[in-house]
């Protein structure tokens, strides 16, 4: 039994410092391999063995740690619960800010008689306004104080406690000094109020958690975006007829119906019907994709003109949508390396702040200015107050969030915050040939008639003598004839030549299509085209002769065609400093040609299937960090043994399982706006995490003091309150900024 994954929605942080001691309770437990704790999205992923250790377990040790959890279960229910939970907490906050709001300006107002001469008389009352002050501090402040008793018993420190701890240290000092002045007069401490800088102090504080969740629950957009696209219904068709049943009712086999302008509830394949699919939603795409029999369709997209019938293949989980909504909450409750040292910190942050608060107020209480006390005290809630280990949590997973979803939109599916960042740091971009670079099928490149043979003539002859052919070189002829509007007829005496091609009976006539050897071996001379047949081999592209009754009637070129985006790709990847290589097991002159219509320089030809990892393996051991691009069942390997791993989408779930992000679109444009979504995304972090360590690098000292002595500066704790309220709300607000980047 290998290592169970276990999704935890966790309820009661507040800051970095929780989630370090909820991600250290877990990572302490015999058997647990990984834990990882997202502040942004409030959710606890864990990798454990269970025959060590059981989810049970888990979800205690979180309970224990002070925090509780949501949902235990971590199960596909929990889709969309962060997007509603963060709009709910903002609604909580906005009441809890309203009414705060009043008390603490009337509060405000009141403290500050000798600034505002006309405030009522009853306001300037000590009395009433410890009242007006009470509520604020224990029924809006009681989240504090209930975060702070849960991490006190569990002997760890959080925001909570900072904020606890500051405004309780003003509220008793004011209380005191309203009650018994006297004993303060007798301690040489003037008996001033502060019940306005606590009450100012929580309220900013709380507003600065409503409008992080504001920004928090637009982080989320991507997600809620996604759910809602799920069809809510189904056409079914049976033995009953035709009728409408909820989507969750249909089974894979079950046939379903589709008309214009409806969503398709699954994914399936098209039995009968024609149409042109909006798939934009799934794969960025913005021109419709024409839809026939045979052919997937893809859950959640639209339908726009035609009716048709589908198989339903893949329902529920199963379906693409589901697959990528999966990814990419898997993907937002992920860390990127860089966020390590944040992480580091955020473990020692609140202690140490404690420390300094302690020492500041030890320091100003002997060397301060009189009245020394409420000098010393004033400072240290400036300390405690002004000191956020919220930004340092939010910095990486909101940037994380945000760049994920906007990959998401553009049909780039990222499965780790860990990936993202590795993509800035490649060098070597390895791309597979066939499917990847080119279109995956062949195409009728040439038409090359003989003297007296016109080329639709010549075209006619061989699809119709290819009609009875499965050989994908026969199809695409077919399928060339049909592109150019000739009616293709169905041969007599078709015969199949196993390694030489096709002999048929067209309209009475003898027809071969096939290799040279084939139609030399019939007595036809093809001297006239053994030069041309030489330059379009040189191409890469393979020939195919055509004699019809005896005679040389012409050639034919066939090619796996280059992907339009293929060579515009290549050269905005080397324009962007990155070396490219294209992996084949196609001999060197037809890989060479290739590359070189694709603008590539280094081809490594002739590679078995197996041997494409060891490829990539060895670049990696000349200190190269490699991005593998592929598709197919065999780059399997290499794309999990590169650096960072791209399946294009349309490939198959083997590559896309293996790889690190997938290009759900085959367009290859997708491959530079991943490498431009890491860049942004990282950049974003840095300048998070610079913000987040300069503010408390800066704010700390100033809070404590040290400016006073040299220019007389102070920083009054409700300024400390509304700055250390506004650096997460900055931090958040920058990653949303993403959402606008064009990728």
């Amino acid at each position: 039994m290998g290592l169970q994954r276990l999704d935890l929605g966790v309820t009661g942080m507040s800051c970095a410092s929780c989630a370090a001691n909820v991600e250290r309770a877990l990572k302490h437990i015999e058997g647990v391999r990984a834990a990882n704790v997202n502040l942004a999205t409030s959710r606890a992923t864990v990798m454990f063995d269970p025959r060590r250790v059981d989810a049970g377990r888990l979800v205690q040790a979180v309970r224990d740690a002070g925090y509780d959890v949501s949902d235990p279960a971590g199960g596909p229910e929990r889709r969309g619960g962060e997007a509603s939970g963060a709009a709910e907490e903002f609604r909580t906050l906005k009441t809890s800010v309203i009414w705060g709001g009043v008390l603490a300006l009337a509060v405000f107002l009141g403290s500050m008689r000798h600034w505002f001469p006309w405030v009522p008389g009853v306001l300037q009352n000590s009395y009433v306004l410890w009242a007006l002050a009470t509520p604020v501090q224990f029924v809006l402040g009681r989240r504090f104080y209930k975060g702070a008793w849960s991490a006190l018993r569990h002997r760890s420190a959080d925001m909570n406690t900072l904020v606890a701890v500051g405004t309780t240290a003003a509220y008793l000092f004011s209380a005191a000094a309203t009650v018994v002045p006297s004993l303060l007069r007798s301690a040489a401490v003037e008996p001033q109020v502060y019940f306005d800088t606590s009450s100012v102090i929580i309220v900013l504080i709380l507003f600065g958690r409503m409008l992080e969740a504001r920004a928090k629950d637009r982080t989320l957009d991507a997600i809620r975006k996604l759910m809602g696209r799920r069809p809510r219904t189904a056409r079914i068709l049976d033995a009953a007829g035709e009728r409408e049943v909820p989507v969750e009712d249909v089974r894979v086999g079950d046939v379903l119906v589709v008309r214009p302008g409806e969503q398709i509830p699954v994914d399936g394949t098209i039995l009968e019907g024609r149409s042109a699919i909006d798939e934009s939603m799934i794969t960025g795409e913005s021109l419709p994709a024409d839809k026939g029999p045979g052919d997937a369709v893809i859950g959640a997209t639209l339908n726009k003109w035609g009716s048709f019938r589908f198989h339903a293949a893949k329902v529920g989980e199963d379906t693409v949508l589901a697959k990528i909504i999966r990814l990419v909450q898997e993907a937002q409750g992920t860390k990127a390396p860089i966020q390590r040292l944040a992480d580091v910190i955020a473990g020692y942050f609140v202690p140490v702040v404690i420390g300094v608060a302690v020492l500041t107020f030890v320091v100003w209480s002997v060397f301060g200015p009189p009245p020394k006390l409420v000098f010393a005290m004033l400072n240290f809630v400036a300390v405690l107050i002004i000191a956020c280990p919220c930004a340092l949590g939010l910095a990486t997973p909101t940037a994380i969030m945000v760049g994920t979803g906007k990959g998401a939109e553009r049909g780039i599916l990222i499965k780790s915050g860990e990936s993202l960042e590795t993509v800035h740091r490649v060098d070597t971009v390895v791309f597979d040939k066939t499917g990847t670079l080119t279109t995956g099928r062949p195409e009728t490149t040439d038409i090359v008639p003989t003297a007296g043979t016109t080329a639709d003539r010549l075209l006619l002859f061989a699809a119709s003598a290819e009609m009875g052919s499965e050989h994908p070189l026969g199809q695409a002829v077919v399928r060339g004839a049909r592109a150019r509007g000739i009616g293709v007829e169905h041969p007599d005496d078709f015969r199949a030549l196993e390694g030489l091609g096709v002999e048929a009976s067209v309209k009475g006539a003898r027809v071969l299509v096939g290799s040279r050897k084939l139609v030399e071996e019939a007595g036809i001379d093809v001297s006239p085209l053994i030069a041309r047949a030489e330059s379009l081999a040189g191409e890469g592209k393979t020939t195919a002769f055509v004699g019809v009754d005896g005679r040389l009637a012409g050639l034919i070129a066939l090619a796996d065609t280059l992907k339009p985006s293929a060579r515009p790709a290549v050269e905005k990847l080397r324009g962007m400093g990155l070396a490219v290589i294209m992996l084949t097991g196609d001999n060197r002159r037809t890989a060479g040609a290739v590359a070189a219509a694709a603008g590539i320089d280094d081809v490594i030809p002739e590679v078995l299937p197996g041997d494409k990892a060891e490829v990539v393996r060895k670049l990696q051991a000349e200190g190269k960090r490699v991005a593998m691009v592929g598709d197919g069942i065999n780059d399997a390997p290499a794309l999990a043994q590169a650096d960072v791993g791209m399946a294009i989408g349309t490939g198959t779930d083997v590559a896309m399982a293996s790889a690190d992000i997938t290009l759900i679109t085959g367009d290859l444009a997708a491959v530079i706006s991943a490498f431009e979504l890491s860049r942004r995304t990282i950049r974003t972090i840095k300048q998070n995490l610079f913000w987040a360590f300069v503010y408390n690098v800066v704010g700390i000292p100033v809070a404590a003091g040290v400016l006073y002595p040299v220019f007389g500066l102070l920083l009054n704790p409700m300024i400390a309150s509304a700055a250390m309220a506004m650096s997460s709300v900055s931090v958040v607000s920058n990653s949303l900024r993403l959402r606008r980047a064009k990728i």
